[in-house]
C-alpha cells in the first residue's frame, strides 16, 4: 500500500469511527432534554485540553459534550493518556476513550512544467486521537472554579455585551444569535 493510499484510509478511519460514535450518541437517546438556560450548568462547559488549555472546536466538540453527558462527566477538561502522564495523573484501567479529531488544511503547491507554483490547493490533514476526561484519572487535581454569586455572574455578562455592543433582546422561549438582525435573543426564564 502507498504512502497516499495509506493517509487516505486512515483518514476514512478516523471519519467512520466519529460518525459511529455521533450515531450511537443519537441512538442512545438525550434523556430528559431540558432547555439549556434552565439546567444547573452542569454540562455548560466548553470542552478545552488539559495541558494546553486550547479549546476543542467543531465536532469534537459536539463528541466530548455528548460523552460528557452520557458518562456524568461534570469537567471539560480532556487529554490524551500521554498528557495525563506527563501530568503527574493515571488514567485508571479500564477507562474508554473518546476519539477527537486533529485536523488543519496545508497548502499543496504543485508545479507546472515551467516550475510556476502559482496553482495551488488547500490539502486537509487529520488525525484521530483517544482522550480522557478528567474523571477517568486519578493524581490529578483540577483547579478550582471560582465561586461567584449569580449577580456577580450577570453583571459580567452584562459588561462583556455591552463592551461588544451586542444588542441583547429578551423575551421568547428561545436563545439564538439572529444573524439577518444582527441581534442576540435571550429568554428571560
Amino acid at each position: 500500500m502507498s504512502n497516499i493510499e495509506h493517509t487516505a484510509t486512515d483518514k476514512r478511519d478516523v471519519y467512520s469511527r466519529v460518525t459511529a460514535q455521533i450515531i450511537n450518541s443519537i441512538e442512545q437517546g438525550v434523556g430528559t432534554w431540558t432547555m439549556p438556560w434552565h439546567t444547573s450548568g452542569r454540562y455548560a462547559f466548553s470542552p478545552i485540553n488539559a495541558t494546553s488549555k486550547k479549546p476543542y472546536r467543531g465536532i469534537n466538540t459536539v463528541c466530548l459534550w455528548t460523552t460528557a453527558q452520557a458518562k456524568g462527566y461534570e469537567r471539560g477538561e480532556w487529554a490524551t493518556y500521554q498528557q495525563w502522564q506527563d501530568k503527574g495523573a493515571q488514567v485508571r484501567k479500564g477507562e474508554k476513550a473518546t476519539l477527537v479529531v486533529f485536523w488543519k488544511f496545508a497548502n499543496d503547491s504543485s508545479e507546472s512544467q515551467e516550475g510556476d507554483t502559482s496553482h495551488s490547493s488547500r490539502l486537509l490533514f487529520t488525525r484521530g486521537y483517544s482522550v480522557f476526561n478528567a474523571a477517568q484519572v486519578d493524581g490529578y487535581t483540577p483547579t478550582a472554579d471560582a465561586d461567584i454569586p449569580m449577580p456577580e455572574r450577570i453583571a459580567h455578562a452584562e459588561r462583556f455585551f455591552k463592551a461588544i455592543a451586542a444588542d441583547v433582546r429578551p423575551g421568547g422561549n428561545q436563545a439564538y444569535y439572529a444573524p439577518a438582525s444582527d441581534h442576540v435573543q435571550m429568554p428571560k426564564n
